[in-house]
């Protein structure tokens, strides 16, 4: 417990001690900003966020940049799908610089994409905290969903009364997409599929064979400017961008 000793001496009697909050930003709107999310990374003197690149910006910090102008930021490389990139020594990496600032009693906000409870690559670095430092105070505050914000704009009902809903990473089989679609038929299920991006080929035909494609919502890019919502039917293009879903709604 050398941090809990230290902050003691360093603070005395305060009782606002350094912290680490993982902030869901949202999808892409600054509109779309919790109350919570804004206060936090107000009260932060750090700020980390994800690039996928080097040379790339962020999209969290985007989305946030009015409220981040004056702050310590500092990008940090996610290994996202990238098979060049060592997960573990990202996250131990990352891990370190954030441990570092809360010892010089700095807090931390390191800004989500989205909702901080679906596909957060955060949760890797809560982990490895949770495991090696657990004296460090975390919080997290969560973000309106791109799944959330998709069903919102087009009035559709992600779950009623008696339905399942399943949210899933696209697969990269057919057989497995349809399988899953098969077996969501009729059951009073409902189908959230994130991440489609480059498997878009694959997965319109699935949705044609099963006769879907009038009930598949595309959702691309979704609180961004260019944002696409619609039903597969209606969408031409042969690509999708790298943040895509599908929802499917059966009846």
């Amino acid at each position: 417990m050398i941090i809990n000793k230290f902050l003691s001496l360093l603070y005395g009697h305060k009782t606002h001690l350094p912290t680490l909050t993982i902030v869901g930003v949202g999808p892409g709107d600054p509109s779309l900003l919790t109350i919570a999310a804004v206060d936090a990374i107000k009260k932060a003197k750090v700020i980390v966020f994800p690039i996928s690149d080097d040379n790339k910006k962020s999209f969290a910090a985007e989305i946030v940049k009015k409220h981040i102008k004056f702050k310590k930021n500092i990008p940090i490389i996610f290994p996202m799908a990238k098979k060049d990139f060592d997960p573990d020594e990202i996250w131990s990496n990352a891990v370190e610089k954030i441990v570092k600032f809360i010892e010089n009693g700095e807090s931390v906000v390191l800004l989500c994409l989205g909702d901080t409870s679906l596909f957060a690559s955060s949760s890797n670095i809560l982990r490895i905290i949770k495991n090696n430092y657990p004296e460090i105070i975390t919080k997290t505050i969560p973000g309106i969903s791109s799944i959330s914000a998709a069903a919102a704009l087009n009035d559709f009902d992600l779950v009623k009364k008696g339905e399942t809903l399943i949210i899933k990473e696209c697969p990269s089989s057919k057989v497995e997409l349809t399988s899953i679609i098969r077996e969501s038929r009729g059951n009073k299920t409902v189908l959230a599929i994130m991440k489609v991006g480059k498997r878009w080929k694959s997965v319109r035909e699935t949705l044609k064979t099963e006769g879907i494609t009038n009930k598949s919502l595309i959702a691309l890019r979704i609180g961004m400017p260019d944002q696409i919502i619609q039903y597969a039917s209606k969408y031409e293009k042969d690509v999708m961008p790298y943040f895509s879903l599908i929802l499917i709604r059966f009846d």
